[in-house]
């Protein structure tokens, strides 16, 4: 069933433009005491308003200052080294693993490479200060190739218990397949695909800083 339309119509007669008037009047005077009732309010906490402002003034700026400070850190570390995806894709497998293990000491890792046979997953081990043990896990294939979930397995099985590791990451010039992200991003094994991998090596950006690594207590193991 509609509802019935409520339509406005002019007011007919003086008695009606009169009301009218008196409530036109009643809205502007009580328009007119909100506005100077919040005046006085505000004139009362100015020092309550004034704090916030230069709160929040200071907070833009801390946030201005880490961005540039950001920009600064990237590129010192293309000074450093940079690496184009087509320079990475025309390595070898070791190559491209001490190409890695190059890219973690540019972000200010400790890294060397393990790679080879029996290195049960580990291809390059970082060690960093503040952030712990890190094992990369390389898949250097032909570009448009992808790494499925079994690596991810694997990764997981020995980053903790054999390498005493905080954080695994598999990194490949190529893709990942959804799986394999998927169950990463569930158990806490990070992947760096070929966009990650530019940005990582081409931008700038450092692998700790792309993943958001943190010093959170190790849920591989004890830290070596």
């Amino acid at each position: 069933m509609r509802r019935p339309r409520v339509r406005l119509r002019r007011p007919r007669g003086t008695a009606e433009v009169a009301w009218a008037c008196v409530v036109a009047v009643a809205v502007l005077v009580l328009a007119v005491r909100v506005v100077v009732y919040t005046a006085a309010v505000l004139m009362d906490a100015w020092p309550v308003v004034l704090v916030i402002a230069v709160l929040a003034g200071a907070l833009a700026a801390l946030n201005t200052a880490r961005s540039i400070a950001a920009g600064h850190r990237a590129a010192e570390r293309l000074a450093v080294l940079r690496m184009t995806p087509a320079e990475l894709d025309s390595m070898d497998d070791r190559a491209f693993e001490e190409a890695l293990g190059s890219l973690l000491i540019r972000d200010g890792w400790q890294a060397r490479r393990v790679g080879g046979r029996g290195d049960q997953a580990a291809d390059v081990i970082g060690e960093h200060a503040y952030l712990g043990r890190l094992v990369v896990q390389a898949k250097h294939t032909a570009v448009g190739g992808k790494v499925g979930v079994r690596v991810m397995y694997e990764v997981n099985g020995t980053a903790g218990p054999v390498h005493r590791a905080r954080h695994a990451v598999v990194v490949t010039n190529g893709t990942f397949t959804r799986d394999a992200m998927d169950w990463g991003e569930r158990h806490g094994v990070h992947w760096v695909d070929r966009e990650r991998l530019r940005r990582w090596a081409e931008d700038g950006a450092a692998l700790h800083e792309l993943l958001r690594l943190t010093a959170r207590p190790n849920r591989f193991g004890r830290a070596a």
